[in-house]
């Protein structure tokens, strides 16, 4: 496993890299607007080559590997077919409730690829009740992974730490590590590609790259909680977890479409109020190794709670910081006026 994940960094590197050449000489470009945070003409689709390298790995590992405990071939399809939908929707956009409803598809179809014990939250509900909640949850983690992707550097910041999260908590945990094989490979593409993503970014994931592992996260995210880790699988994505939640609830609200894009997320107003996109993802990376060990500690035995509240805070102080940063460039501005 280790050796896949080492492997995938210069392969993604590569890959991207080649894919950038193509992409721009094809002219898939993501063209600025009033709702972008980039200044320039960016190719766009960079997830092609994150997915192919992550994907094929993870295909070796569970070919020649150890037996699996779980159906991963299944997820590998259902990944596939969100990859090539969203690719479509990079390169002339499609309907929302098109999107959507395939997205569900891809859900129904990988929750046959879930551990035993998954529909049941490992054993806090019957899977009658528990069944719909991983199947809405699964399938709102995909949509908020792509709603987050909105600066240099941040779903890879992200990506790295979930990969790497979810078979950390799993080893310590005394899981299987067969069915987690999937976090490091993803981790590794991630890296990868951060060498092309990070800030000033020279190429984009695009939808093609946020929507399958957001997809492949969240089943990671779902076999912890089928192992009765259910406070970890809710601590590690804490942050996109509330960002996009709290984000899209206020837009709802005001009515607001929130299927649209915008600049209300409150990484993204930390960037308007100044802060480089760097500085933000370097942000979220170190709350993330916060939330890492918080998601550690919730693996012991009566510690579920206190970790999960503990994670709360520190996701509640990094939102405000993000809001204030906002705030202060808004007033500057008005007082300059």
């Amino acid at each position: 496993m280790v050796g896949l994940a080492l492997l995938a960094v210069p392969l993604s590197a590569v890959a991207t890299g080649w894919l950038r050449r193509v992409l721009q000489a094809r002219k898939v470009l993501d063209t600025p607007n009033a709702r972008s945070s980039h200044s320039v003409p960016t190719p766009r689709g960079g997830g092609l080559a994150v997915l192919a390298v992550a994907l094929a790995l993870c295909a070796v590992g569970w070919l020649f590997g150890a037996p699996v405990s779980w159906h991963p071939w299944a997820l590998l399809a259902g990944a596939v077919v969100l990859a090539a939908l969203s690719f479509a929707d990079d390169l002339g956009g499609l309907g929302a409730g098109k999107r959507f409803a395939v997205q569900a598809l891809c859900v129904g179809l990988g929750l046959a690829a879930l551990p035993a014990g998954a529909l049941g939250l490992g054993g806090l509900l019957p899977e009658v009740l528990g069944g719909p909640l991983v199947f809405l949850g699964w399938l709102w983690f995909v949509n908020l992974y792509n709603f987050m992707d909105g600066i240099d550097g941040l779903t890879g910041v992200e990506t790295i730490s979930l990969g790497l999260g979810t078979a950390l908590v799993a080893g310590c945990a005394g899981m299987a590590m067969d069915q987690m094989m999937a976090g490091p490979i993803l981790a590794g593409a991630a890296l990868g590609f951060l060498w092309w993503n990070w800030h000033p970014a020279r190429i984009f994931l695009g939808d093609v790259g946020s929507v399958p592992l957001g997809y492949l996260l969240g089943a990671l995210l779902a076999a912890l909680a089928a192992e009765g880790h259910l406070a970890a699988a809710l601590i590690l994505p804490g942050y996109y977890l509330a960002d996009a939640t709290l984000t899209l609830g206020r837009r709802a609200l005001r009515g607001a479409k929130v299927w649209q894009a915008h600049r209300e997320h409150f990484y993204q107003r930390a960037t308007q109020g100044g802060w480089p996109h760097d500085r933000v993802s370097l942000w979220v990376g170190g709350l993330n190794g916060v939330l890492a060990g918080l998601a550690l500690w919730s693996t012991r035995d009566g510690c579920a709670l206190p970790a999960l509240a503990a994670g709360i805070v520190a996701i509640a102080l990094v939102l405000g910081t993000f809001a204030r940063a906002g705030r202060g460039r808004t007033q500057a501005r008005e007082y300059e006026a």
